[in-house]
């Protein structure tokens, strides 16, 4: 019996010494190695993509005018757009629903040009724009028609949201010299110090969508 427990004895030594020295030889890897060689940098946005995706948005707007496509303004407008207006009135993406489905905004000529993009993120963009507009109508709540043609500069702010580029805030104001002054229509308007009709507010989808304030006639 006693040799038999001594026999069983070193056998279970012998296995418990293999086992350890298995142990030291294949140490288990850390976690903060493992965390290490995973960190990965954050991809670079694409520039050319969303330079090309925003201006598709700002050269869309005169057909979506001409066309009352009021769907184009639901996917490209954010529901909290704030719009600034060339008299500095506000507006916002219901009332330019309204305007794009009644069909109050109408001209003969509405030209797009001047497209600049300032990437300041992946998520957010500033682009500036030109629009000239002849012919320019916007038939008022009232049953008027003002005249919106002029040459008009715009500043537009752009977010990503659920990867869709969103129109945000919008800033607009008249063009004044030589070239403006040749677009403009040659019915005489009201004096600069004239403040429109609150009623009389216009669509932001056209960057432009409030009457300007003319220069003053002489």
């Amino acid at each position: 019996m006693k040799r038999y427990f001594s026999t069983s004895t070193l056998v279970l030594v012998t296995v418990i010494a293999g086992l350890l020295q298995l142990g030291c030889a294949n140490p288990q890897p850390t976690n903060t190695s493992t965390n290490a060689n995973m960190a990965v940098a954050e991809a670079t946005p694409d520039k050319a993509a969303i330079e090309a995706e925003i201006t598709r948005i700002e050269n869309d707007w005169p057909r979506i005018i001409k066309e009352h496509d009021a769907a184009a303004v639901r996917r490209f407008e954010a529901d909290d757009a704030v719009f600034v207006y060339p008299d500095g009135s506000l507006g916002g993406k219901d009332q330019d629903l309204k305007d794009i489905e009644s069909g109050a905004l109408s001209a003969d000529s509405w030209e797009i040009s001047e497209v600049a993009i300032k990437l300041l993120d992946k998520d957010s963009a500033i682009a500036t724009v030109r629009s000239v507009v002849k012919g320019g109508k916007y038939k008022t709540p009232d049953g008027k028609t003002q005249d919106i043609s002029g040459d008009y500069r715009s500043v537009d702010t752009f977010v990503r949201r659920n990867e869709q580029w969103l129109l945000i805030g919008s800033a607009t104001v008249p063009v004044r010299g030589p070239s403006s002054a040749a677009m403009a229509s040659p019915t005489p308007r009201a004096s600069p110090s004239a403040k429109p009709s609150p009623t009389a507010k216009t669509s932001p989808a056209m960057k432009t969508m409030s009457s300007p304030t003319p220069a003053k006639t002489p």
